[in-house]
């Protein structure tokens, strides 16, 4: 049995991440477009070349991982060994320096590259530790939902803060480019304590078997269905997610009035991004509490199906309410509970990860955990590349004007409602085909763990 300690020590490592992710995710496409000064296309572009680069160094991270051997473990060194370059990175990646715009665009790729690599340098044997801390499925799942529970705690705080920090720092007269940067010092400041304490208060304590030849982790990788299949849904999964979170900024920017407040009789909330993306967070996590009981009634597979049903109704809806002070508080009502769905899928993913890399051992003979786990971020990571791209890339053809002040035509005002609604709509009906052939059920699995309890003595 796991102490509390651990579980509370693992969720400490995806709040740093989730931190850093969200911003990345729902912020600097905005950033890059309308602080740092790229067209649309070249914003594009960046991110989808970069995290391409990305989700393609994630597999050679798992392996270097899977044959890493320390007095601490396999996977859990990383976290001590590049909390600081992740920080440092993510503050550069928020540096607008005084180049012209090819020097910027060149500044752009190399920071962009530097932190999504320091990223995977530490994101994919965190993550493969889930592998290692415990040899139960369902203890597993527990693992992973304190680890979103806690990364969606950790996204909350960035994003509800980093706009009032934003404007904290302008206060004092700060550029609008330096009020950027800072207050990404002060997110990479949490980041990089938060990394340090998981790395204190986690081990690990499966010695799972690793092939000592590359080729053959990746024969088993290839060969490996399910793996297949759960890649196919963590793409298109973080493909929903990015796709409203990077258009959230601007939604709210020239969709939503600026004048928009949540009235709640004795006073006013202000109705911004960062609220909108904050308050999902927080629901997410009330999702990521509910993933433990539904999926232990449900089993996994029918729990996700029935969050993606859920998502794709709620989607459809959103495009319909109007904009106008009935409508903000029905926004804010789908927003809930789309999060919660999300949030219930969220665990399920890196639990399911957990499963196939217990599936290849007992078919191959090799766990290739760290492999395997850095294959679902990889996919996670093409997912966002291309829904990062996809966001500049609508904006730009529904005619989306990038100027401060801008007035924005209906054909692009309509282009921010689609990409809010009917474009997630789609994507969450095409994971609910990839999911229902996925074949690792509860059944199934309950028959590999007493297999390999058998093999592991």
């Amino acid at each position: 049995m796991n102490p509390l300690r651990e579980k509370i020590g693992y969720g400490f490592g995806d709040m740093s991440s989730s931190m850093f992710w969200k911003i990345f995710s729902y912020y600097l496409p905005f950033f890059y477009s309308n602080v740092f000064g790229l067209s649309l296309t070249d914003a594009g572009m960046l991110m989808l070349i970069t995290r391409i680069w990305d989700a393609v160094s994630d597999p050679m991270m798992g392996v270097i991982a899977d044959r890493t051997q320390t007095r601490w473990g396999k996977y859990r060194p990383f976290l001590l060994w590049i909390a600081a370059p992740f920080a440092i990175a993510g503050i550069l990646l928020f540096t607008t320096p005084d180049m012209g715009p090819t020097g910027k665009l060149v500044w752009a790729y190399v920071t962009y590259i530097l932190m999504m690599t320091v990223y995977t340098a530490i994101n994919v044997p965190y993550g493969a530790m889930l592998g290692v801390m415990t040899d139960d499925s369902n203890t597993k799942t527990v693992f992973s939902s304190y680890r979103m529970f806690f990364a969606y705690g950790g996204s909350f705080i960035a994003l509800y803060s980093w706009e009032p920090l934003c404007n904290w720092f302008k206060s004092m007269d700060f550029s609008l480019a330096q009020c950027w940067q800072y207050a990404m010092v002060v997110i990479a400041s949490g980041c990089l304590i938060g990394f340090l304490i998981c790395f204190s208060l986690t081990r690990e304590h499966v010695k799972s078997m690793t092939s000592q030849s590359v080729g053959k982790d990746v024969g088993s990788l290839v060969r490996n269905s399910p793996w297949w299949i759960l890649n196919g849904a963590s793409l298109l999964f973080n493909f929903f997610n990015t796709v409203r979170g990077a258009t959230a900024a601007y939604f709210f920017k020239d969709y939503i009035s600026a004048n928009a407040v949540l009235d709640f009789g004795f006073f006013n909330v202000v109705f911004y991004a960062g609220l909108f993306l904050g308050i999902g967070e927080v629901c997410n996590m009330l999702g990521v509490a509910l993933a433990v009981p539904v999926s232990l009634r449900l089993g996994k597979k029918t729990t996700y199906t029935c969050a993606l049903i859920s998502l794709l109704v709620l989607s459809v809806l959103f495009f319909f309410i109007p904009n106008n002070a009935t409508g903000w508080w029905l926004i804010l009502v789908l927003q809930i509970l789309i999060s919660i769905c999300t949030g219930i899928i969220s665990p399920l993913i890196w639990s399911m990860y957990a499963d196939v890399a217990d599936y290849a051992e007992l078919k191959d003979g090799t766990a290739s955990t760290g492999l395997i786990f850095s294959s679902g971020s990889m996919a996670q990571k093409f997912g966002g590349a291309f829904a990062g791209w996809a966001v500049m890339a609508l904006l730009a053809l529904f005619g989306y004007n990038t100027a401060e002040e801008a007035v924005q035509t209906p054909e692009a005002l309509n282009g921010l409602k689609y990409l809010m609604s009917f474009i997630p709509a789609a994507i969450a009906a095409l994971s609910m085909l990839v999911v229902f052939i996925y074949p690792l059920n509860h059944d199934r699995m309950k028959a590999i763990n007493e297999e390999l309890k058998k093999k592991r003595g």
